[in-house]
């Protein structure tokens, strides 16, 4: 159902943790709390709020009375405010003024874009640690009014606001650690070369869904570029070669690495891309998500190198010849066929005479070793068994030979 117009941020607040709404629940920051107080006393009816709000889809557009605000947010430490109707900064400053706890504030998808924030306005922001921007069309002009109001930010949510460029701001803020930035139209290296000068102490940068077509920078320069980035997520990005993933070696401190549903990756099976990835990225230790192990490193270098062993030596990457230098030259791994044989070459022992005959299809089944039947017995010594008995029949298998004693056989024969 959809929410009426003009709602004010205390008209929904109260709405929410109503005692009739929200009851007491046992636990710290659960529930509402409607304290005792003497008949008559101005806090009568007052509710305590958990530290975390989460007033997201409500129509809100306005604050309401900053008075009420600042009684009732004082301990508050995390708001959620996303998909509202909140069009002006100054509606906004009214609220977070009157939060002094606040850390953590989720202003998605509200139409802020329709004002300007000044830095007056921005300046009631100076205690929060991670801000939440997604899909609020936010420009670069309030970005970095926020930056320079914001001196303890840490975490940063730029999410699908249509941004093709990146503009840097005057001064670098070195708080940042992590960039979200994902879903936007960023195609040229040299846009995200800029945050790296706009946050040189970033470190997890997630570029995914965005159109990166490659990393274009010299080696020594991407070091000074992201000299602190741990992590990086490039998943679904336009990237195209393998010089660019031979380009994140050049973060002297990458750990984390994402590269899912790139154009590069495409004609490789499953297990072809993360090894042949690994093998290329010698410093990380998780890739999309998963641990990379000791040995399956040593398995993924040891397949890279048997992946390019005959392929021509002016096409060989640079790390074949590290791995190489590690590993020595392997062979190509064994072809070892383990499905069970179906035909024995069978020899006749009979009056202290050896003869061959053609070798005997073998009755085989997933659960019991090779075995000669009544009619390959027959077949192999060209008498019928029902005129004696045989010794033993002896059949190779994989684990050695099988001994299996018959009840129909030729006299004085041992079928070997």
């Amino acid at each position: 159902m959809d929410q009426p117009s003009g709602r004010s941020f205390m008209q929904v607040l109260c709405e929410k943790y109503s005692p009739e709404n929200f009851p007491y629940r046992r636990g710290p920051g659960m529930g509402v709390h409607v304290p005792a107080t003497p008949q008559g006393s101005p806090m009568k009816d007052r509710l305590n709020l958990p530290s975390v709000l989460v007033l997201n889809s409500c129509g809100i557009t306005c604050a309401g009375d900053e008075k009420e605000i600042a009684a009732f947010c004082a301990h508050v430490s995390e708001l959620d405010l996303s998909d509202n109707k909140l069009e002006d900064w100054h509606e906004v400053s009214k609220i977070v003024s009157n939060v002094p706890q606040l850390e953590f504030l989720n202003l998605s998808s509200n139409p802020l874009n329709l004002s300007v924030l000044e830095r007056t306005c921005a300046g009631s922001f100076s205690g929060v640690r991670k801000l939440v921007l997604n899909n609020s069309k936010a420009s670069w002009e309030t970005v970095h009014t926020i930056l320079q109001e914001l001196p303890d930010l840490e975490e940063l949510f730029l999410c699908l606001n249509d941004y093709e460029t990146v503009s840097c701001p005057s001064i670098c803020c070195h708080s940042l650690k992590l960039l979200h930035i994902t879903d936007n139209n960023l195609q040229d290296w040299t846009e995200i070369r800029k945050l790296g000068v706009m946050f040189p102490s970033l470190d997890t940068l997630v570029l995914a869904n965005n159109h990166l077509n490659a990393i274009e920078e010299p080696d020594d320069s991407l070091a000074r570029l992201f000299p602190n980035l741990r992590s990086i997520s490039l998943h679904k990005s336009g990237l195209q070669s393998w010089e660019d993933i031979d380009k994140l070696n050049s973060f002297p401190k990458l750990e984390e690495v994402r590269l899912l549903g790139i154009p590069l990756l495409q004609p490789y099976t499953t297990e072809e891309r993360r090894k042949l990835v690994i093998a290329r990225l010698p410093s990380v230790s998780k890739l999309n998500g998963s641990v990379v192990t000791d040995g399956e490193r040593e398995d993924s270098e040891r397949f890279f190198i048997r992946y390019y062993v005959d392929v021509p030596q002016e096409e060989v990457p640079f790390r074949y010849h590290e791995l190489i230098t590690k590993y020595g030259k392997l062979e190509p791994l064994a072809e070892v066929d383990l499905r069970p044989q179906s035909s024995a070459k069978v020899e006749v022992h009979f009056n202290d005479q050896i003869s061959s005959a053609q070798p005997a299809e073998l009755a085989t089944s997933p659960v019991r070793p090779p075995s000669l039947t009544k009619d390959d017995q027959e077949a192999a010594v060209s008498i019928p068994c029902s005129l004696g008995r045989v010794c033993r029949v002896v059949v190779p298998t994989a684990s050695g030979y099988l001994w299996k004693e018959h009840e129909q056989c030729v006299p004085r024969r041992r079928v070997t």
